[in-house]
């Protein structure tokens, strides 16, 4: 396993057209690091330009601290997982393990070892005789994963590989993809466009958007603390609140009359800003020092374990996920708290995180 390295890189069609812009990232050996963004935010691009299928305008990608930028894919000690299996469909399950290490001239005897080892560990080692045609899309998934790992490769390369995927196949392998780095202890680079694989299998996060680093950290830390308003309203489901507030004298105004009062440090601001709160941190129940926020119900979403209910408060509305006993009709006044500790302020066109 090696340590990834990107500083400072950029990427352009033609000279004019540029699609990634300046990322610097280090991804520690034998780390989990998730790419992830909306469609178009070069999240792809930016794997693949660490494998070495697509060239680098600027900037240096580091594999094992060593500076690949010329180096063609099949010198990087790579190995990459597609979204599409790319199976052989007239080879045996065995037979698409194997071949990449029949092109290395492997000798058989090792080829059988690893290719077994793999199988066993994806749980494929009875289907090696099977073809592709015979398996079901996780199987086949299973299969190009294995390939990846039999090549015994520095740094592994997801590139969504689970969107073609169902729902409960994409549960399912995304079970299997974190236990497989829990057992192989690799280096692994993810890129989803969904941020709940991204939660759940990183180690860190990179949120991407318009070829743009806009956080990297922990899950814990992008989900708790975003830095900017983009990753706020991209991550979670539903995603944070977020409204436009006029901000004076240590409150939020929230339009007709409702004035939130803000916590410190966040009660020394002013101004036009949007002030940000995740649907879980709203609840029934009030704690110490919570903020009462008089509601209005608008909308119900029963979700069997929870509710997920759209209120009115003061000009603007707010989801809350609330106990899924809470069956208020449309128009029912109640009271919501928040949790003064989980609110946030963003700047509007910056859209950076205030503190």
């Amino acid at each position: 396993m090696a340590a990834v390295e990107l500083r400072g890189v950029h990427k352009s069609y033609d000279g004019k057209v540029p699609v990634i812009h300046g990322i610097d990232l280090e991804i520690k050996q034998g780390e989990f690091c998730v790419f992830v963004g909306p469609s178009g935010c070069g999240k792809s691009t930016l794997l693949r330009m660490i494998a070495g299928l697509e060239s680098i305008t600027g900037g240096e990608v580091r594999i094992g601290g060593e500076v690949v930028n010329h180096k063609p894919p099949r010198a990087r000690d790579i190995a990459m997982v597609f979204q599409d299996y790319a199976l052989y469909p007239h080879k045996s399950l065995y037979d698409n393990m194997a071949f990449g290490l029949r092109l290395r001239k492997t000798p058989e005897d090792e080829i059988k070892r690893r290719v077994g080892e793999a199988a066993r560990l994806l749980r494929i080692d009875h289907l090696l005789d099977r073809k592709p045609a015979a398996l079901s899309g996780g199987q086949r998934q299973r299969v190009a994963i294995g390939r990846a790992i039999v090549r015994q490769p520095e740094v592994f390369l997801f590139d969504e590989p689970l969107s073609n995927l169902d729902a409960q196949l994409r549960h399912e392998m995304r079970t299997e993809i974190k236990r497989l780095h829990q057992r192989l202890g690799a280096t692994m680079i993810y890129v989803t466009h969904d941020q709940v694989e991204a939660m759940t299998l990183a180690d860190r996060i990179a949120v991407l958007s318009a070829g743009r680093k806009m956080q990297y950290d922990t899950p814990d830390t992008v989900y708790n603390r975003p830095a900017a308003l983009f990753v706020a309203g991209f991550t979670g489901a539903p995603p944070m609140n977020l409204v436009s507030a006029q901000l004076a004298d240590g409150h939020a105004d929230l339009g007709e009359g409702l004035r939130l009062r803000l916590p410190a440090p966040l009660d020394r601001h002013s101004g036009r800003l949007t002030l940000g709160v995740r649907p879980e941190n709203l609840r029934l129940a009030p704690q110490p020092g919570d903020l009462a926020l008089p509601a209005t119900v608008s909308l119900l979403e029963p979700l069997g374990a929870e509710t997920l209910v759209t209120a009115r408060l003061g000009g603007v509305d707010m989801v809350a996920r609330l106990p899924a006993q809470f069956r208020e009709a449309p128009g029912t006044r109640f009271t919501l708290h928040a949790q003064p500790a989980h609110l946030h302020l963003f700047d509007p066109e910056t859209g950076a995180a205030r503190v």
